[in-house]
């Protein structure tokens, strides 16, 4: 099969599967630390948890990343990635054990939820260098079966971390800071992981600089603005579209996680323990279709192309959500899980695939920090929007209709217009063709 053969030539490149193994053991730890974070703070016993303080959280946690990013994205084009994969690791390693201290001593919240912030504040530089660095160590050829299996493979290795917590909390009684601590055992061998790989390997090409705070909040609007002009060139539309698509499906994933949340915590569950095993396995299931997604994109995008490959995801998650979660039952619920994270996986895996062929090389990093930006604000908004329509027990009819409606927006704006590579087709055959 031409997927096998492509993934076996991915594999035998060394510096590949070097950049592999730093996401798997990152994003591993950020499984572990998130589950570590819902149990701490929505499924405790002693919290009567909402969907307000849920949204709560996600604001906290989410929100600084409209700074953030920006930030991330130039810093990214100035620094060796390969060098913040190794201090962004370390640094997350000594934050994360900072925070599982603090869960056991009593704190104000306020200074747990800034503590936590700091872990995952620091994920926005480490992702995004992922993402900009795969076109260094694969070809241009290989680049859609690289981002279904990179991605991907880290998708599934956060889901194993998470499922690597819910064992350890059941071995450690109940203790998450446990979980958290091992989550900086992770990104430590992470951080170690990183030193593997050759300093300039990953880019950028021109000569690194460390600029100064001052330089570099001088200097943030500036590049910015490059970069969304660069996004603006008639033949960039296709990620602008990719892009708008997906911050999206973002919205639409956000509210769901709420609801399921909310369900798993009351409606089909007795018990908060109960409650966070249905979680894990709601997310258990959600990688398998995490994993289908990497399976079956490569060839069907391929044929389709990578546009309508995320129209009939869209389309697909339009058609089965409301079927599947109008229920509001465990068995239906788990199925959907699945069709999500398959539909979800496959139109990021297409989108990620159109920004990097469509980007030059050095405004990936801020190009992917703007990506990553507009996921965190859809996925806040999406809490918001959930905590203003679900009852206490999680089950909102409205809710489920209102993402269907936006999955089939999706689908509908994205196969109203052609393609880049189809414009120009068109162009050159008028061109081309003879006078009549």
């Amino acid at each position: 099969m031409p997927v096998v053969r492509d993934l076996r030539v991915l594999l035998s490149l060394r510096d590949f599967r070097r950049l592999l193994t730093v996401r798997l053991l990152s994003q591993g730890a950020d499984g572990v630390f998130q589950v570590a974070l819902a149990a701490y703070v929505v499924f405790s016993p002693e919290e009567q948890s909402s969907a307000a303080s849920v949204a709560s959280a996600m604001a906290v946690l989410l929100l600084p990343y409209s700074l953030v990013g920006p930030f991330a994205g130039v810093l990214l084009d100035r620094w060796r990635r390969r060098q913040v994969f190794v201090h962004g690791n370390l640094l997350r390693a000594l934050l994360a054990a900072g925070t599982a201290v603090l869960m056991v001593s009593g704190v104000p919240d306020w200074l747990f939820y800034l503590s936590a912030l700091c872990v995952t504040a620091v994920n926005r530089f480490v992702l995004a260098g992922l993402s900009a660095s795969l076109p260094r160590v694969v070809d241009s050829g290989r680049l859609v079966i690289a981002n279904s299996l990179s991605p991907t493979a880290g998708t599934l290795a956060a889901t194993a971390g998470g499922g690597l917590a819910f064992a350890v909390r059941l071995l450690s009684s109940g203790s998450d800071a446990a979980v958290v601590l091992l989550g900086a055992l992770l990104y430590l061998a992470a951080a170690l992981t990183s030193l593997t790989l050759p300093v300039a390997l990953l880019g950028p090409d021109h000569r690194p600089v460390q600029p100064r705070l001052r330089d570099a909040v001088a200097g943030t609007a500036r590049d910015l603005l490059a970069a969304v002009r660069h996004l603006s060139e008639p033949r960039r539309r296709d990620a602008v579209r990719a892009l708008g698509a997906m911050t999206l499906m973002r919205f639409c994933y956000g509210a769901l996680l709420v609801l399921l949340l909310m369900l798993c915590r009351y409606a089909l569950s007795g018990t908060p323990e109960e409650g966070l095993r249905l979680l894990g396995l709601a997310l258990a299931v959600s990688g398998a279709g995490f994993f289908v997604a990497a399976v079956v994109t490569p060839g069907t995008a391929g044929r389709l192309g990578p546009i309508r490959w995320i129209v009939v995801c869209a389309g697909a998650a339009a058609a089965l959500e409301p079927v599947l979660g109008l229920w509001f039952a465990t068995a239906p619920l788990m199925a959907a899980a699945f069709v999500l994270g398959l539909v979800t996986q496959g139109a990021k895996i297409a989108t990620d695939t159109i920004v990097q062929e469509s980007i030059a090389d050095d405004f990936r990093g801020r190009i992917f920090s703007v990506y990553d930006v507009l996921f965190n604000v859809a996925f806040v908004g999406a809490a918001g929007v959930a905590a203003l329509m679900l009852p206490p027990d999680g089950r909102s009819v409205a809710l489920v209709v209102l993402v269907a409606l936006a999955y089939g927006t999706v689908a509908v704006l994205m196969s109203g217009r052609r393609t880049v590579q189809e414009s120009e087709k068109g162009d050159v055959s008028r061109e081309t063709s003879p006078p009549r």
